[in-house]
């Protein structure tokens, strides 16, 4: 994860989305594990995640580990011309790092009064700091070092896991392939050029072969230490098995989207055994869901989008990570986004059939900022109102119609979800729906609201009447859900208005 405006973001990911859309076009392979399968099943149903990036570099407010990559990227410059000086001073922040006010069990309560189900945690970024008690490295939260080591929540993923799981999360680790502070990653016998290993692991085989020993032995760590994980959530999709061809093509499609000829990052074969790694993991945690991020084949379960919604419903499980406020990582006085903007957001990514992993991000302190917790509230309560149209439910064709998003269940139900536009301020008298129509003898109700609703056939769709009872005072704010117990096919004749 990487950037720090939210405005940037939304611009930059606009434009990007198409060709992020064409790109997850026919990038999935299914799994075939039943257990995996059964358990995949049941995370589509939660629509709604926490996902949390933390680390020393909170006590900075600056990007989440990536400006101590030496890549001419915007998100990797430093505040220091000196990158040797810099890299040392940003790897001592372990020693100054005590986030003293830390307390899990609030951002469990907080998340599950939002209608969040499950959460992901940051157990080592790109870094390599480990947020966990890892006997692999004294790069770590509880390292003598680190004056939180004295602290009784020192082993930080742990009490996460262990407080979201009081609340019936799911409990998925984030973890990263790429390993900065590893000598076996960057080896200080080179200087790092780039995100990627700073030599070639096919010359030195042997510290190629302790760097994926060192990735396993993490891994299964936190497979075999820290209660039931449900989700292995891999970052750093550079670090992965490429051919010869596949380098090839990558540098020839790089000169030709470039302008300068600059190559900003390599292509290098880097091959940790994923197979292997994801089979050791399921001995420890049967039926993990493992998210191998931007890695084409078995290993990525359901894919990820980062910070943009897919412009239509995809035929595979999928969620969309998104910024609440601020940066991936802390922001001094971050800005979060509006409860209605959440909202629709939500709205938009389940009627697509997707997930919403929505990030947030504890301080320096061990606190989350007062807006987390209002937008997580306000998230929460309308949630509270309008559950049943997101949990648990399928996207249904065409998914929009207009301002209007649709769900359906298992149980025949159909939820047409009104959007209202920035400059709507209440209700509207009524909603319009093109693409599909009542069956015969079907209810029309408002979520929230025990009213039957009256609604006319309109060509081959419907408009429903809200009443002015209703309207002066709406069970929710935001958007607004119509149940229908059941719809007729396309095409099908058209009942009677009711």
């Amino acid at each position: 994860m990487r950037f720090r405006s939210t405005l940037l973001l939304l611009s930059m990911f606009a434009l990007a989305a198409p060709a992020a859309a064409q790109q997850e076009e026919g990038r999935y392979v299914p799994e075939t594990d039943p257990l995996v399968l059964k358990n995949l099943e049941h995370w589509q149903d939660l629509k709604f995640g926490l996902l949390m990036h933390w680390g020393p570099y909170s006590e900075w407010g600056v990007v989440e580990s990536w400006s101590i990559c030496p890549e001419d990227e915007g998100w990797c410059r430093r505040n220091l011309p000196d990158y040797l000086d810099y890299k040392r001073r940003y790897e001592d922040l372990k020693k100054t790092f005590n986030p003293v006010k830390f307390d899990p069990s609030l951002w469990a309560r907080a998340a599950r009064d939002a209608g969040m189900k499950y959460v992901v945690f940051t157990t080592k970024h790109h870094d390599g700091f480990s947020m966990f008690d890892t006997k692999y490295t004294d790069y770590k939260v509880t390292s003598a070092e680190c004056p939180f080591s004295t602290n009784p929540k020192a082993n930080i993923a742990r009490e996460i896991f262990e407080s979201f799981r009081k609340e019936s999360f799911l409990v998925g680790a984030y973890f990263s392939k790429p390993d900065w502070h590893s000598a076996d990653y960057w080896w200080p016998n080179f200087t790092a050029a780039d995100r990627n290993v700073n030599y070639d692991p096919a010359e030195y085989p042997e510290r190629w072969k302790a760097f994926t020993d060192f990735t396993h032995n993490q891994v299964l760590e936190l497979m075999s230490d820290y209660g039931r994980i449900d989700i292995l959530w891999l970052d750093g999709g550079w670090v992965r098995t490429r051919s010869k061809e596949e380098i090839e093509r990558y540098y020839a499609d790089a000169a030709r989207n470039s302008k300068t000829g600059f190559i900003k990052a390599r292509s290098v074969n880097q091959d940790i055994d994923m197979d292997g790694l994801v089979a050791k993991a399921r001995q420890k945690q049967p039926g993990l869901i493992v998210v191998d991020r931007d890695v084409y084949g078995k290993n990525q379960n359901y894919l990820t989008p980062e910070n943009h919604v897919p412009d239509k419903a995809l035929p595979y499980p999928w969620e969309s990570c998104i910024i609440s406020g601020g940066g991936w990582s802390f922001t001094p006085d971050a800005k979060y986004l509006a409860p209605r903007e959440a909202v629709h957001t939500l709205v938009d990514i389940v009627a697509k059939g997707g997930n919403l992993l929505l990030n947030v991000a504890p301080g320096p302190d061990g606190a989350w900022q007062p807006g987390a917790y209002d937008l997580l509230a306000a998230m929460g309560a309308w949630l509270k109102v309008n559950g049943e149209a997101i949990y648990g439910s399928r996207a249904i064709a065409p998914y929009a119609d207009g301002q209007v998003r649709m769900t359906t269940q298992k149980d025949g139900s159909t939820y047409f979800i009104y959007l209202p536009g920035k400059d709507e301020t209440g209700m509207p008298r009524e909603i319009a729906v093109a693409s599909h129509k009542p069956a015969a003898g079907a209810q029309l109700t408002l979520l929230g609201s025990s009213a039957k609703l009256r609604w006319r056939a309109e060509g081959g769709g419907f408009v429903v009447a809200i009443p002015e009872s209703i309207r002066s005072n709406p069970p929710c704010q935001h958007a607004w859900t119509i149940k229908v117990t059941s719809v007729s096919p396309p095409g099908a004749g058209r009942p009677a208005s009711r």
